[in-house]
């Protein structure tokens, strides 16, 4: 048996277990939402941050990267022991087909996991929902766990989308929305009379698909 994992927020980056083969392509009907609590990596339970979950809709597409495990059942095991802990936050998985560029009719894989969660605030604590986009940004911008910031998560995934030529218009959104908190949190702080450029360390958030010195990557 061979184990496929559809990454669509921090695996494109990083993955963090051992695999045989990385593949970048898309899954349908399903788009990348920022609707999901996290409260022990970048967030906290009194300030919890938002990160990638799966919203289905019919007619849209995902980009991201899909890890092959092979090589027995054990190192399956290992794979999904560290993705269970890693992917706490999401209550459900998903079997999904992958799409390469160049064929969106015919799946290159099919029965791909794909983390996902439930849309119920009830049924899933970790879930938040959708909220306009400048609250959002808001909450980005500011909210900060035991391995960084949550801005950090949004940039860097970003850059991971660019990087692999496939950039979804609702992170841009997102994350151009979260440089303009981030430039008027820098105004407020500085003193009234001061006119010099913005400085380090806000200095590498305001400008699009900078890299950013988080130590966690998650």
């Amino acid at each position: 048996m061979v184990l496929w994992v559809f990454g669509y927020g921090s695996l494109i980056w990083n993955p963090g277990f051992e695999f045989d083969e990385k593949m970048i392509g898309f899954i349908k009907d399903y788009r990348r939402v920022f609707d999901l609590a996290c409260i022990d990596h970048r967030g906290t339970p009194e300030s919890p941050a938002r990160t990638c979950t799966l919203e289905a809709k019919k007619g849209a597409i995902c980009w991201g990267a899909a890890y092959c495990v092979k090589g027995g059942a054990e190192k399956e095991r290992a794979a999904m022991k560290y993705l269970e802990r890693r992917e706490c936050e999401y209550d459900s998985k998903a079997s999904v087909d992958l799409f390469k560029e160049g064929d969106p009719r015919h799946p290159t894989v099919t029965g791909v996991l794909a983390f996902v969660s439930t849309p119920d605030k009830e049924a899933n604590g970790y879930y938040l929902g959708p909220a306009p986009l400048q609250d959002m940004a808001r909450q980005i911008a500011t909210a900060r766990g035991p391995c960084g910031n949550n801005r950090d998560y949004l940039f860097r995934l970003e850059r991971a989308l660019f990087d692999i030529g496939h950039e979804d218009d609702m992170v841009i959104e997102l994350a151009d929305e979260v440089r303009k908190v981030l430039l008027l949190l820098q105004e407020k702080a500085a003193p009234p009379a001061a006119a010099a450029p913005v400085s380090s360390p806000l200095l590498m958030y305001l400008s699009p698909l900078t890299e950013t010195a988080a130590v966690d990557s998650r």
